[in-house]
């Protein structure tokens, strides 16, 4: 029996994410609030017109079509999945296989997870305190060791910040010149209202990825993209299944990316994340006990004297956040992601009555 199984896959651990009760869910940098209901009510009538019985478009153009529009891109350089994370095991696929997988630490574990399941080389490069920034000089060092895959969250992940855009333009000149594929991914930039297109558009060393999971409120239809060079979407097309994206998320997309009422709502959803990331952070950073990391993202990293008994004491007041003290340099910390006003309150105000108990506690 033992030997069915690639020996990659029996020494991997599986992704970590512990389901937890509680009525206020800040655990997975989801957006608080769902689509309008006539938006869901159009999305609806649409599907109920669609033919269920039939295969959905090979390439579901329709969708790329509406999100190149949304976002200025050529349609031929838009390719969607079911979920960012198809997308980061189709770049490995495609460029890491036999190469190597670059990432930096900590970051979302989904990266270094595909390419040591499929067999890549995976190299990564702690990120430098304070501040989680880039150590621009042991990556160089790395991508001088390719070819291969390099992924960037930025905004980072699970950190919040954005990077140095002379380091990471550094960086891109480097890796170009030593042939690798850079995957920037985008998942938060809508929070910091900033991106990297235009780093990425005309390189076809170079993609951005995208998710409908969070500004957009999609977290249960899973629906990611990447946007690149036509060329180089072209063989990563190759590499995905075919038909993959089901009728039901085509139609979505190419509603959503479209209708007036959904993106006003999106940018409604955006200001209230971002207006609460203020008014949280200073709140946790008048706390004592408490060191709490600046953030452009929808959540806020934060550390305690004891993360685990802070979590645990949280989640009995109903409140689910999401540990984090087990990544590399995290030690002690904890994140959450921005709810609504109200579900904000309740975090503070639980986590103000658990530091006080942890005084006696401690």
């Amino acid at each position: 029996m033992r030997d069915m199984i690639r020996d990659e896959v029996r020494a991997a651990p599986p992704y970590a994410f512990q389901e937890a009760l509680g009525d206020v869910k800040l655990d997975q940098n989801e957006a608080p609030r769902d689509l309008p209901e006539a938006v869901r009510r159009r999305l609806l009538d649409r599907l109920a017109d669609a033919d269920w019985n039939r295969y959905p478009a090979l390439r579901a153009e329709e969708a790329h079509r509406a999100l190149a529009e949304r976002d200025g891109w050529h349609p031929e350089g838009v390719l969607l999945a079911p979920g960012s994370n198809v997308l980061i095991q189709t770049v490995v696929i495609a460029a890491g296989l036999g190469r190597t997988v670059l990432t930096v630490e900590p970051t979302f574990s989904v990266y270094g997870q595909q390419a040591r399941l499929l067999g890549a080389k995976h190299v990564s490069v702690p990120l430098q305190s304070p501040g989680f920034t880039l150590d621009v000089e042991g990556i160089e060092r790395a991508l001088k060791q390719g070819p291969g895959v390099w992924f960037l969250a930025d905004p980072a992940a699970p950190t919040g910040n954005r990077h140095d855009d002379g380091a990471v333009e550094r960086l891109l000149d480097v890796a170009r010149e030593e042939g690798w594929l850079t995957v920037i991914d985008e998942a938060y930039w809508p929070y910091d209202r900033r991106h990297r297109l235009d780093q990425v558009r005309g390189q076809p060393d170079r993609i951005a990825l995208r998710t409908f999971s969070k500004a957009d409120a999609m977290g249960g239809v899973r629906l990611g993209y990447a946007l690149g060079a036509t060329e180089t979407i072209s063989e990563l097309t190759k590499v995905v299944l075919p038909f993959n994206v089901s009728t039901w998320q085509s139609t979505a997309v190419a509603l959503l990316a479209a209708d007036a009422e959904a993106n006003a709502a999106r940018e409604a959803r955006i200001e209230e994340a971002i207006e609460e990331r203020a008014r949280v952070y200073a709140t946790l950073e008048a706390m004592e006990r408490v060191d709490v990391h600046p953030s452009v993202t929808n959540f806020l990293l934060f550390s305690v004297p004891d993360a685990k008994w802070v979590y645990d004491q949280l989640l009995e007041a109903g409140i689910r956040i999401r540990r984090q003290d087990h990544l590399p340099g995290l030690d002690g910390h904890l994140r959450v992601s921005m709810g609504t006003p109200n579900e904000n309150d309740r975090f503070l105000d639980a986590l103000t009555r658990v530091l006080n108990l942890e005084v006696t506690h401690g």
